[in-house]
């Protein structure tokens, strides 16, 4: 179907030179999405992976060891597609008050991804609105420190930005004129809550309209992303915020992109949702296996540990803590767990034997321990910043 633009062309002049911003129409789309058998196919495949993620997760003893780490992956990878070099091993270490390997304002960047999603799903939770209070708030914790922290961080921009190029007039896109930017995520806002899409295609959808936006000086595409798992998350899709499509995102980053423009130049949705619900099987999919393997690394170590006998019981107790946190000090542990220094230097020497625990920093003071496998099965994907 030729749609044409999903939007319309506004002039803007930028230090004396005039050039066209794009403001979107408001969503849903008109004329609406043509489902084809193949979308209609793809969209229920998703679903379905969706499904079984969920069921995986629940049979877990205890969903919330997942999440810790999940969201440190996600806040890994969403970085990097903005550019970071930080790796979810070194924020691991950063969160230990370890000395990471990159730059400070990398990790911290990293950091604060984290505390912004934690800080959204929470709010969630406790029933606040999706709304654009929450967008806002999402990204001024984002935002608060490092890198961006003077662009007005929970703020909607005042001025005119653009993607790409060295300003506006050899930009490959520029978003709408600040004045326009509250009406269009007022409309954007309303199309949160229109229940007769369903809610993976609404996030689809939602998530092209927040990035041709563009509401905020910086940050638009790590808010832009979250805003797919607050959205599934709110609407009960999600019971765990376990699905993150930044892995996705990453590896065919030229296609995302493409495909983005493509729905604004001209109403090409349909490629677009069925990239997405690709996107969201696979990455479903992906993180099952991930659940199931981990799982059933927990059950092994477990097993190991029951065969020592009276030596057991400080060993699992560590062993449950690390599956939460993969990576530790002792100074940590005692801070934060209950254990006393000698009985926390004891079951980290008794893991550490058993080839469970691995010490990452090769120092005889101030060593750091990571849960080998465990942290190499989350490590994959994000070993090569891009």
């Amino acid at each position: 179907m030729e749609r044409g633009p999903t939007g319309y062309q506004v002039p803007v002049s930028f230090v004396g030179e005039r050039c066209f911003a794009f403001t979107p129409n408001p969503l849903p789309p008109n004329p609406p999405v043509e489902w084809t058998p193949s979308l209609s196919r793809m969209a229920e495949r998703a679903s379905v992976a969706l499904g079984k993620l969920a069921g995986v997760t629940g049979l877990l003893p205890e969903p919330q060891m997942f999440l810790y780490s999940y969201v440190r992956k996600e806040a890994v990878l969403s970085s990097q597609i903005e550019g970071t070099q930080s790796s979810l091993s070194e924020l691991l270490l950063f969160e230990n008050d370890a000395a990471p390997g990159v730059p400070l304002d990398d990790v911290q960047e990293v950091s604060n991804y984290v505390l912004a999603m934690e800080h959204g799903l929470r709010r969630l939770r406790d029933g606040f609105p999706l709304s654009l209070r929450l967008v806002k708030e999402v990204h001024g914790v984002m935002l608060a420190k490092g890198r961006g922290s003077e662009k007005q961080p929970g703020e909607f921009r005042t001025s005119q930005n653009w993607i790409g190029g060295s300003r506006p007039g050899n930009a490959l896109f520029v978003p709408p004129p600040p004045d326009q930017v509250v009406e269009c995520m007022g409309a954007l806002e309303k199309f949160f809550h229109e229940d007769t899409v369903p809610a993976l295609t609404r996030a689809g959808l939602a998530h092209v309209q927040f990035e041709t936006i563009h509401p905020f000086l910086d940050g638009n595409g790590r808010t832009g992303r979250l805003l797919i798992t607050l959205l599934l998350c709110h609407d009960g899709v999600l019971a765990q915020p376990l699905l993150y499509l930044s892995l996705f995102l990453k590896q065919h980053r030229s296609v995302y992109y493409d495909l983005l423009q493509r729905v604004r130049t001209r109403g090409d949705w349909e490629p677009w949702l069925d990239f997405f619900f690709h996107g969201v099987e696979e990455t479903a999919t992906q993180a099952a296996e991930t659940a199931g393997r981990l799982l059933q690394l927990f059950q092994t170590d477990r097993a190991k540990l029951h065969t020592l006998g009276r030596k057991a019981g400080s060993a699992i107790r560590l062993h449950d803590v690390m599956q939460k946190h993969p990576v530790l000090t002792v100074a940590r542990l005692t801070a934060n767990f209950g254990f006393t220094a000698p009985t926390a230097n004891a079951a980290m020497r008794v893991l550490t034997e058993l080839g469970i625990v691995r010490e990452m920093t090769g120092y005889r003071r101030n060593r750091v321990f990571s849960y080998a496998e465990y942290l190499r099965a989350l490590n994959e994907g994000t070993e090569s910043p891009a």
